[in-house]
């Protein structure tokens, strides 16, 4: 029954967590090329008023003409709207989710013993660390340098090496699957907290000074500008990592801690391609094809690097001999009975899919049952090799070969 409350609330958390993140990314994406595509006023009403830029649109069969008040407008509406639910919903729903899906069974999903073996406290612990610790590391990064004269630059490099560490640690003390996704709930724990610690307060100071008929400071739509702009860079490595979890060849690398910065660079290096080709239509930057040419072939050579290369034929005979060490009917190549795969679904399997565990609500410990999950049973273990989780049972290379010998010549049963 637990399995079964774990599953519901994984899925409809997950289901949450993907429509906030999209009201999040949209929103930023929107303003983002809104800033960009921005052009001086040409109505001197709106000068007067003090419009540094505006826009006009066409969308669903409307015109829109938003305008942007570099400092602050003349008068506060009724009526303002505050985009901060998005973002701290998306980190509420997202942060249940992991607890749910990695916290709830560290043993089971957050530690792989032959990467780092200690207990589930620690395991968790160190987990919530990485949330807390980058954030704060990031922090003192942009507030120390952050507001110097082409600090940017430094900014940028610094946090970059900062994500490096991070990947390099998570992938030395977690398994791959949950490393891969803890960076991407550390950089976007840094986003969200972006959004409360300094953007949005920073928006109230100046409400409230306007209110108040004080002078509005810009530091305050500076400080907020900087964090948004990093957010803005933070999304699609994050959207990588938090995908990456499906793809088991991506994390599952011996030096998975390379291909998760590898794909996280390609992934920013895309969005200053998008960032910056608003502002080309324009005139102002110039051609950003360089920034999308360099996340290409970024992933072009993490496609080439990861490539699956055939099994040499040693590999082949070795696998061969050692099925037919066991006595096994298929170590020739001939048809795989269930009396001689039901042994190792009994040593590699059941501890989570028989009848007093069953993860998923798959069991494995009879021949009904066996047909029943035969292709996700071949997947799970034979082409994606994510199964059993984090290899906690210890299958061997010739004991997924005969798994494959047995579906690929019918899956029989009887």
């Amino acid at each position: 029954m637990e399995s079964y409350l774990l599953d519901w609330a994984n899925l409809l958390l997950r289901w949450v967590h993907v429509i906030t993140a999209i009201a999040w990314v949209g929103s930023s994406f929107y303003f983002v090329f809104l800033d960009s595509s921005l052009t001086p006023p040409e109505d001197e009403d709106l000068k007067r008023q003090g419009v540094s830029g505006e826009l006009w649109a066409v969308h669903g069969g409307g015109f829109y003409h938003p305008v942007k008040f570099a400092v602050s407008p003349p008068k506060l509406p009724g009526h303002l709207h505050w985009f901060f639910w998005e973002s701290y919903s998306t980190w509420l729903t997202g942060f249940s989710l992991f607890t749910v899906s990695y916290l709830w069974n560290a043993g089971t999903y957050l530690i792989d013993k032959s990467v780092m073996a200690w207990e589930p406290e620690m395991a968790v612990a160190a987990a919530l660390a990485f949330l807390v610790v980058f954030w704060l590391a990031y922090d003192r990064i942009c507030r120390t340098l952050g507001e110097r004269e082409g600090g940017d630059g430094i900014v940028g490099a610094l946090v970059f090496v900062l994500v490096c560490v991070a990947a390099w640690l998570a992938c030395h003390w977690f398994s791959g699957r949950a490393a891969f996704l803890l960076v991407g709930a550390m950089i976007a724990t840094t986003m969200s907290a972006n959004v409360f610690f300094w953007i949005i307060p920073g928006q109230r100071t100046v409400v409230a000074s306007i209110k108040a008929g004080k002078p509005v400071d810009p530091i305050h739509g500076k400080r907020g500008k900087q964090r948004s702009v990093h957010n803005t860079y933070f999304t699609l490595p994050v959207l990588f990592a938090m995908l990456s979890n499906h793809y088991s060849f991506t994390y599952t690398h011996p030096q998975n801690w390379l291909v998760l910065i590898a794909m996280m660079f390609a992934g920013a290096a895309i969005r200053q391609f998008f960032v910056m080709r608003h502002g080309f239509k324009l005139g102002r930057n110039p051609h950003p094809w360089k920034y999308a040419a360099t996340g290409v072939v970024a992933i072009l050579a993490v496609f080439i690097w990861l490539r699956p290369a055939d099994k040499p034929a040693a590999e082949t005979a070795a696998a061969s001999a050692t099925l037919a060490a066991q006595g096994s009917p298929g170590a020739a190549g001939g048809p795989i009975s269930y009396k001689t795969l039901q042994p190792i679904l009994e040593q590699r399997c059941y501890l989570c899919h028989a009848e007093q565990v069953q993860m998923k609500n798959v069991r494995l410990d009879s021949p009904r049952d066996v047909a029943k999950h035969a292709q996700l049973l071949y997947q799970l273990s034979v082409v994606t090799r994510v199964m059993p989780m984090n290899n906690a049972t210890n299958i061997s290379d010739a004991e997924r070969a005969l798994i494959k010998q047995w579906f690929e010549s019918g899956a029989h049963v009887d």
